[in-house]
């Protein structure tokens, strides 16, 4: 038996006549997380731990980091800005940490802020537990949605069989916490006594991408499949999204992991990748750079080292399009402040899309 059939159109080259690719910051190893300071100056994460303040053109070290398991997929992973930050100055981190019981490392989300090149008044908000030696899918994205909760996303750590159905577990889970970390009162499992209160979805995979739709308010993620569907789902309030009961991809090494793609009370994807394009960083383009694209997705890939945009017409993919390609594998992408769209490209750097005048 094959994979199931790709989930829309094939993806097309791109077309460099349209823009040009500027790098804005050069030699970095793994860019994972970006995020913008109100004077335009850039917070970025290297997953090996450091976190850098560029701005005028230098690069700054920034003290105080947490410590970090960078091992295996584990590191300094994402980096937000509170919607307030201007006000109130919280930055917010995600990272593995080896806090916590068992050996290992599990994700932490945790709250600082910046005074000069320190990191001051941290504060872990959520330590996922147990810690474990695995190396693999930490999630982990932080997004703000409209009413100021914070949206997080955890691997499901390579155990497949036990967290991402499990709500008394950890991880292939999204969460949300108010901005200090408590629980929303009307999180999904806050009356269940067993249940991580934390929780918002669950059964899902590896969400390396996550965004806050601008006009429908919703919370969307992408996630790794195994060999074959990648996922981009509309997070929903105490939905199972499936993983591993349910899958359009099958095992690495091409046995079949489950013979269902549906199943009553799981969430079907918006849209599902075959073969695997191994999605990391997620954004929606708005504004008036890229009149073209109002509205599309763009979407890093690992495997084949490109950035690719997605046509929605409907609710539907319509249109794949290379953006970036073979520059590097595309870890991150942002649109900055100023409405450029910036990439974050392992082994290089950020770079900027600049559309031809």
């Amino acid at each position: 038996m094959g994979q199931t059939p790709p989930n829309g159109p094939e993806v097309t080259e791109p077309e460099w006549s349209n823009y040009d690719i500027e790098t804005v910051v050069g030699d970095l190893k793994l860019p994972w997380g970006l995020a913008f300071l109100p004077d335009g100056s850039m917070l970025i994460t290297e997953r090996s731990g450091e976190l850098i303040h560029f701005k005028n053109g230098e690069k700054t070290m920034i003290k105080g980091v947490p410590e970090v398991r960078a091992k295996g997929q584990g590191g300094l992973l994402d980096i937000t800005l509170h919607p307030d930050y201007s006000s109130n100055g919280w930055i917010y981190m995600s990272y593995s940490s080896e806090e916590g019981p068992g050996d290992g490392a599990h994700t932490a989300i945790s709250r600082a802020k910046l005074q000069g090149n320190q990191l001051t008044n941290l504060e872990v908000l959520y330590k996922a537990t147990p810690n474990t030696e695995a190396g693999q899918h930490y999630g982990s994205r932080i997004v703000f949605d409209k009413d100021g909760y914070m949206f997080y996303s955890i691997g499901e750590r390579g155990n497949h069989q036990e967290n991402p159905q499990d709500i008394t577990r950890d991880g292939g889970k999204v969460y949300r916490l108010k901005d200090d970390g408590s629980i929303p009162e009307d999180n999904p499992f806050v009356n269940d006594a067993a249940a991580k209160k934390a929780i918002y979805s669950y059964g899902h995979r590896n969400p390396q991408g996550m965004i806050l739709h601008p006009e429908t308010g919703e919370i969307w993620v992408h996630e790794h499949g195994p060999r074959g569907g990648d996922e981009i789902n509309v997070v929903k309030k105490g939905a199972n999204y499936g993983w591993p009961e349910i899958s359009y991809g099958i095992n690495y090494n091409g046995t079949i992991l489950t013979e269902d793609t549906a199943k009553p009370g799981m969430e079907q994807p918006l849209y599902y990748w075959v073969p695997s394009i191994a999605p990391s960083g997620f954004a929606l383009v708005t504004g008036d750079r890229y009149p073209a694209w109002k509205g599309d997705l763009l979407v890093g890939s690992l495997s084949f080292a490109y950035l690719e945009k997605l046509t929605l017409e409907g609710g539907e993919v319509t249109k794949r399009e290379k953006v970036i390609d073979g520059m590097g594998r595309v870890r991150n992408v942002v649109q900055g402040p100023d409405g450029y769209i910036y990439a974050g490209i392992e082994g290089k750097g950020i770079v900027k899309i600049v559309p031809k005048i």
